[in-house]
């Protein structure tokens, strides 16, 4: 009876072991199936592939026969033409064609003549390439004999100045995703980068000039670090402030969006007009808008900035300095604007790619090419933003078509035994089943062992047995 025990247990651990081997192989067969094939292209979304056509075809045809591009409701990247041969070859490239009057070339001239006269607070203009006119706004700050002196200016460079009242005032919004402070004033820190092994925070350039030193709490306990480069006002607002650990580079940006979840920054980029983007800030969290033109100067109290990003995002004081990006490109920093996010308005964003060039650095993670990633939860806004600000968004919940933030994650996390769990459970990854054809095989072996040694163990004791 115990003899039919045992093979009934080694014939059970055999049938199990066969059948782990083949539901390895079973396991990894569908693994290596659902891996993409080199020839499969990389997934782009409209809002990536259009910025890429449109940009690449004004610079191959011209300032003098372009004035810009964007992108169309349908997604498609539009040209802004000046004659029939170059709309025909927009078309030929695949891209739509839209006939203007004025060139890029006459845009420029107009905001140069504006430049060049007495600045006045309160003032901004940017290119719309969409109506083909340089937009003039002035906020309730500008006096009326300023505004008729502008107005003035705008008539003698022609018809395609066009001038508009805002409300609010143009400010740069001190105060704001996570928050950094220091004696002047409250900040949003922006992007974790680096030059070489040093890690830096990128950041608005008015939150602080070089030599500010910046704490992580108000309590002026924890400090952050201090700033060592700044730019503001003039061709940019930007600045740097170097970590004060002197610990490696972080290794991967996390822009924080509240409720312990944040976006993965994969690489930075150069925004389109017409696209869809988002800001995140501690003071008021998550929004999302669209870009509205480039090259935008904005004449603030403290003197002008120039080739700011146009938004209709909204943004509010303690937002300054936080990221601005789409589909985990990063784009830009809250430099400032008008309006709040219960009635709306007018934000500027530092393109993140021109201030990265300035400064000799690039995002955290990334080789030293401007393509991004990276770290150390660089943004961090407090409150979750709700719908009843009528400007919130929560991730993935765009329309189909639309851009979304990037992938979401729970902010402040590393490899722990969640993504290890989901590295294990993915159906693409082949450690599972090579696995469980090891142990398996193992567990063949170990029966046949045991067997054997079973086998042995009763030969000796029968013949023991026959010693007199």
């Amino acid at each position: 009876m115990r003899h039919a025990r045992r093979r009934i247990v080694r014939r059970g651990a055999r049938v199990a072991a066969l059948g782990g081997v083949l539901l390895g192989g079973l396991m990894v067969t569908q693994a290596l199936a659902s891996e993409p094939s080199d020839a499969q292209a990389p997934r782009t979304t409209s809002a990536q592939a259009a910025p890429d056509t449109g940009g690449a075809l004004v610079a191959r045809l011209g300032t003098a026969h372009t004035a810009g591009s964007w992108i169309g409701s349908d997604g498609r990247p539009v040209v802004a033409v000046t004659d029939r041969a170059t709309a025909d070859r927009v078309t030929a490239a695949g891209a739509r064609a839209q006939m203007v009057g004025h060139s890029m070339d006459q845009l420029k001239t107009a905001t140069r003549e504006l430049s060049s006269a007495p600045r006045v607070p309160g003032t901004a203009w940017a290119l719309d390439y969409r109506t083909n006119r340089v937009e003039v706004e002035a906020d309730s700050t500008v006096s009326a004999s300023d505004w008729s002196r502008m107005t003035r200016l705008a008539h003698g460079i022609g018809d395609f100045v066009r001038m508009r009242r805002t409300e609010g005032r143009f400010t740069t919004r001190v105060n704001g995703a996570e928050p950094v402070f220091s004696t002047s004033g409250r900040c949003s820190a922006g992007f974790n980068v680096t030059r070489g092994r040093t890690a830096f925070v990128l950041t608005a350039g008015h939150c602080g000039p070089g030599g500010t030193t910046w704490f992580a709490d108000n309590t002026g306990g924890n400090q952050l670090g201090q700033t060592v480069t700044s730019e503001f006002p003039g061709t940019g607002d930007f600045s740097l402030i170097q970590y004060a650990d002197g610990q490696p580079a972080p290794g991967g940006n996390v822009i924080a969006i509240g409720g312990g979840r944040g976006v993965r920054i994969t690489a930075s980029g150069d925004p389109v007009v017409g696209q869809k983007v988002f800001r995140s800030g501690s003071t008021s969290g998550l929004h999302d808008g669209e870009v509205t033109a480039l090259d935008a100067t904005v004449n603030y109290p403290e003197g002008a900035v120039t080739g700011l990003i146009q938004t209709t995002v909204c943004a509010e004081p303690g937002d300054s300095g936080g990221p601005l990006f789409s589909e985990g490109i990063a784009l830009g920093v809250t430099s400032g604007g008008s309006g709040d996010c219960r009635s709306g308005g007018t934000t500027f964003f530092q393109p993140v790619t021109a201030a990265m060039s300035a400064l000799g650095v690039q995002l955290a993670g990334q080789s030293p090419s401007p393509s991004g990633a990276a770290g150390r939860s660089a943004a961090s806004p407090g409150p979750d933003t709700s719908a009843s600000k009528g400007a919130g968004v929560a991730p993935g919940s765009s329309v189909p078509g639309a851009a979304a933030p990037g992938a979401v994650q729970a902010v402040g996390t590393t490899a722990g035994a969640g993504d290890l769990v989901s590295r294990i459970t993915d159906p693409r990854n082949v450690g599972p089943g090579l696995l469980v054809i090891a142990g398996s095989l193992a567990a063949l072996a170990a029966t046949r062992w045991i067997r054997t040694e079973q086998d042995r163990n009763a030969y000796r004791r029968a013949y023991s047995g026959t010693w007199g």
